[in-house]
């Protein structure tokens, strides 16, 4: 069931950011993503909350794995929340472009990831190093995709193997929604598209009716077995969107 924290979706403006307060901790992001909404700084004071009016979604079992991403993925071995504080720290690096994650963001997410809350995958290169990865929030049968990152200079298409492990354990996890905040050109070429607000909101409440699965502790999973995984995977569900 939808959360009524932030009042009615109808009441809401026709525009992605629908409010903003003075006060943020942990537990106020967290209801939020019940309510279809999301914390994204406006300033050093505000916290802007926001619920795209186009919101962009992945389709976990329809992800487009390309045969040049597959073999890219061959490179790396990912695992799942296993350094979790890295994968933030190299998030919010305010040298990236568009960075937005700041101390508040940072607190909140550590201490979520505590609770169990946030998950992370890591993509690791050859020489051990940690060359992409992502965290988000999962809740029932949504993960809510937080941000994510790729070393420029050893990550080639890091981030996007990331997600093809995301996709592994969400599957597994019965999770059946992939909210991506907005629709980029980069999640674009992975099969992302955008569902109006109403719609996001109708699938949202369902998701939440079930329940919150925990990701099996695995050890690294190398890039040959992730592409093997994901090819049975592919081969054997659904490619469609929902």
């Amino acid at each position: 069931m939808l959360g009524t924290l932030f009042g009615r979706p109808e009441d809401w403006p026709p525009r992605d950011l629908i409010g903003y307060s003075d006060e943020f901790d942990a537990a106020l992001a967290l209801e939020a993503y019940r309510c279809g909404v999301f914390p994204m700084p406006l300033n050093h004071r505000e916290m802007g909350w926001w619920s795209p009016v186009d919101r962009g979604l992945l389709p976990i079992r329809g992800l487009h794995v390309t045969r040049s991403l597959r073999k890219t993925a061959a490179r790396y071995t990912t695992t799942t929340n296993a350094d979790f504080r890295n994968v933030l720290h190299r998030c919010a690096d305010p040298a990236r472009d568009g960075a937005w994650i700041d101390s508040r963001i940072s607190s909140a997410y550590r201490r979520l990831a505590r609770l169990g809350w946030v998950r992370s995958v890591e993509v690791w290169d050859a020489d051990g190093r940690l060359a992409g990865g992502l965290y988000g929030v999962q809740m029932g049968g949504l993960f809510a995709g937080e941000s994510m990152f790729h070393d420029p200079e050893r990550g080639r298409d890091a981030s996007k193997v990331a997600l093809i492990r995301l996709a592994l354990e969400l599957d597994d996890s019965g999770v059946e929604l992939l909210d991506v905040q907005w629709l980029t050109e980069h999640l674009g070429s992975l099969g992302a598209y955008q569902v109006p607000r109403e719609e996001y909101l109708r699938r949202l409440s369902r998701a939440l009716d079930k329940p919150t699965v925990e990701w099996p502790k695995r050890p690294p999973v190398s890039g040959a077995d992730l592409v093997m995984l994901w090819r049975q995977l592919s081969d054997h569900r659904p490619r469609t969107a929902p």
